[in-house]
């Protein structure tokens, strides 16, 4: 029996675990106290990775579809049968008939995010996709049109902050997003317990408002609205200092002009908060000595994610609060990922559209939103192929049923997963990938949001006898087969040999990158280094780092991008017509022992009582003569489902939620945890077409829906 350590690749807290390990076998894990970023604190979701690695539903080999069923291959069938069909289907029909999708967990594995690049380059596809066009969007592309670079991402620091004001965003669930937090509950508490204040602004009475010192309802899409007003206090009572916002930022006198219509009055109405509430929320942020604003997915998926996100910079920048110590600072990874990114994929927007509704595209991919009519609509650049990698998107995806129906109809699908989900059930050949114990991992991309700069590097813990290879092996010996066509008619001795050659010069290679870029960065570690200090290197608290980290001509904010300022126009009119009290619009929740809905397989995670029910206010039950408890019908335009209702005032009038990620039904059979839970899926509602028209993010909160009693069940 040994212990190891390892760091979770779950959420972005970045917490260690101690992990006991009897060869291939793991019996126990718990939090590393000499974590130089967590300390110890660990969430339920850690423990869930000892239930993960022993799943007897995650796949052990990989998949092929014979008929109606998918049934054990060999890899090198599976892999030079894809590899000849794609080249087959580009050769046809041009390189855009074949799209990739690539999911949230391949960000959390330097492996998984350069096998997603290499794929990417090799398939040479317009048609990318990614879950950033439901979630990340704006807020990269606000910090791309402010500090000119997507990456250029401040964080709170809140480990000095003496009043943070928090929009849409639920850390006591997510364990921070865009901020690595490592043991998020003590720091939270902490800024309450040494005098200053947490603010919290949300529809819903969240799990983190139990940290907070106030909590203050807000009609979802009403963010972007909410700032300006208080803009336009900060403006009117003089509270900002012109020549000191002058020396780090351009465009005051046009955010000014542009606050000018939006006073507190006008707004109230609107965002369902009195306007002396928004001067007080103004007025305390400017008078704390270090303040910082921060929003994350509930200001990104409303319908003004984009300009909502790039006036929290404004407001973060006019208060004197940005690149200060307690304000909000931009970290300085110890291998920064921003410069490869730059030189592979560039900070673009609208170099093309999507064929069928001309959404634009934005950092190398298309909104996820068009992947059906995509592979509907015959044409030039039909979708007639899509490899899937570590994605659900048929669960995830607005309007869920319509895409599974669309990549029924595929000629061929290919899912990189542990699992047999709602998407790869659909899939011609399924790939499984090591469990995250078997490959390692070093954090490059989450690890420039952490609140304190570390670096730790996981070394693999555990082997196993499974017939499944990591992320990174998978897309190589794809992309080789891919790029080397000439191979697949070669003789069998000279075959092996040189699929043997391409995966010994392969193995290595994404550690030989982390440690370049280990080496090239500000502190010059060493891989070597991090594997002798498994509990992680501190590298200290966040400093300001000025015009470095800022990638503007003039390394000066842009506190007017004209991107941004073009749909103000839109926002005003909205104010003047939005009101309080009309229909119901639908928000989304997550729960800490949930990731989106890959973990929904695992007991440990989903036992205990049903997260799965449609919050409503009791007033809106009352008026619309719906019970606690009942089920009830909850339409959109997209669709519609049956949930159980749970009344509360937790959620604001007006104001429906149901979480994200439930529904297993249709993969009973291969997720027979996930199968059996109850609830149905919330992208039955979300709408393919309700999508911002900036960069065409999916509104996921604030959909219109209505809600009555369901006449099927026994109650109604």
């Amino acid at each position: 029996m040994e212990e190891r350590i390892f760091t979770c690749n779950l959420c972005e807290a970045l917490c260690g675990l101690r992990v006991s390990v009897d060869g291939p076998t793991v019996t126990g894990i718990r939090g590393d106290p000499d974590d130089v970023l967590s300390g110890g604190h660990i969430c339920p979701k850690a423990h869930g990775l000892r239930e993960l690695l022993d799943d007897p539903d995650r796949l052990r080999a990989p998949l092929k579809r014979v008929g109606e069923d998918l049934r054990p291959a060999p890899w090198d069938e599976a892999l030079d049968t894809i590899a000849a069909r794609l080249r087959s289907i580009q050769r046809e029909h041009g390189r855009d008939a074949v799209a990739l999708y690539v999911g949230n967990p391949v960000v959390h594995s330097h492996r998984g995010a350069l096998a997603s690049q290499l794929l990417t380059s090799v398939l040479g596809t317009k048609n990318r996709y990614d879950p950033n066009s439901q979630d990340g969007n704006p807020r990269l592309f606000a910090c791309m049109q402010v500090y000119g670079d997507a990456l250029a991402i401040p964080v709170p620091d809140v480990d000095r902050v003496d009043h943070l004001l928090v929009l849409g965003a639920n850390p006591a669930a997510s364990n921070g997003s865009m901020m690595a937090l490592g043991n998020p509950r003590a720091r939270f508490s902490a800024i309450v317990e040494r005098g200053g204040r947490v603010v919290l602004v949300d529809p819903r009475r969240t799990e983190t408002a139990s940290w907070a010192s106030r909590h203050h309802f807000i009609r979802p899409g009403g963010d972007a609205a909410l700032l300006f007003a208080m803009l336009h206090v900060l403006f009117r009572e003089g509270r900002i200092d012109g020549d000191r916002v002058g020396r780090v930022a351009s465009g005051l006198e046009e955010l000014r002009r542009l606050a000018e219509p939006f006073a507190p009055e006008r707004v109230a109405d609107a965002v369902g908060i009195d306007a002396e509430v928004i001067r007080t929320l103004a007025r305390e942020l400017a008078s704390s000595p270090r303040a910082c604003v921060y929003a994350r997915v509930g200001v990104c998926q409303n319908a003004f994610g984009p300009v909502a996100s790039w006036l929290v910079e404004a407001l973060n920048i006019v208060t004197g609060n940005f690149d200060r110590e307690g304000g909000c600072l931009f970290p300085a990874p110890a291998a920064d990922i921003a410069p490869l990114g730059r030189m592979v994929i560039g900070n673009h927007h609208g170099r093309w559209r999507s064929r069928v509704r001309g959404l634009p595209e934005f950092l190398g991919a298309l909104p996820s939103a068009a992947m059906a009519e995509e592979i509907e609509t015959p044409g030039k650049g039909q979708i007639r192929a899509l490899v899937c990698i570590a994605g659900n998107p048929v669960l995830s995806t607005p309007n869920g049923e319509r895409l599974a129906g669309a990549l029924g109809r595929l000629d061929l699908l290919v899912a990189i997963d542990l699992y047999v989900n709602e998407t790869a059930r659909l899939a011609h050949f399924v790939l499984p990938p090591k469990h995250i114990f078997e490959t390692g991992s070093y954090d490059v991309v989450l690890s420039r949001f952490a609140v304190r700069n570390v670096a730790k590097y996981s070394a693999p813990i555990v082997e196993t006898a499974d017939d499944t290879r990591d992320d990174w092996s998978i897309a190589v010996e794809l992309a080789s087969r891919l790029a080397m066509p000439a191979m697949a008619g070669a003789s069998p001795g000279l075959r092996s040999a040189w699929v043997r050659g391409v995966r010994a010069l392969a193995r290595d290679l994404p550690e030989r990158v982390i440690d370049l870029l280990l080496r090239t960065g500000p502190y010059k570690l060493s891989l070597a280094e991090l594997r002798a200090a498994p509990h992680g290197k501190d590298l200290g608290p966040l400093t300001p780092r000025g015009p470095r980290a800022i990638r503007t001509p003039d390394r000066r904010a842009r506190l007017a991008p004209p991107a941004l300022v073009a749909d103000v126009g839109r926002l005003l009119s909205w104010v003047d017509e939005a009101r309080v009290g009309g229909e119901l619009l639908l928000i989304g929740r997550r729960h800490l022992r949930s990731n989106n809905s890959w973990m929904h397989n695992l007991r440990s995670l989903t036992k205990g009582p049903d997260r799965s029910s449609l919050l409503m206010h009791p007033a809106d039950g009352a008026r619309l003569g719906l019970a606690d408890g009942g089920l009830v019908r909850v339409r959109s335009r997209a669709g519609e489902l049956t949930a159980r209702l749970t009344l509360t005032d937790d959620v604001m009038r007006g104001v429906v939620s149901l979480p994200h990620g439930f529904g297993h039904a249709a993969a009973r059979a291969t997720l027979r945890v996930a199968g059996a839970l109850e609830g149905e899926s919330a992208n039955r509602l979300t709408d393919e077409l309700f999508v911002e028209p900036v960069i065409g993010t999916s509104v996921l909160n604030g959909v219109p829906v209505t809600v009555e009693i369901d006449l099927s069940s026994p109650s109604g």
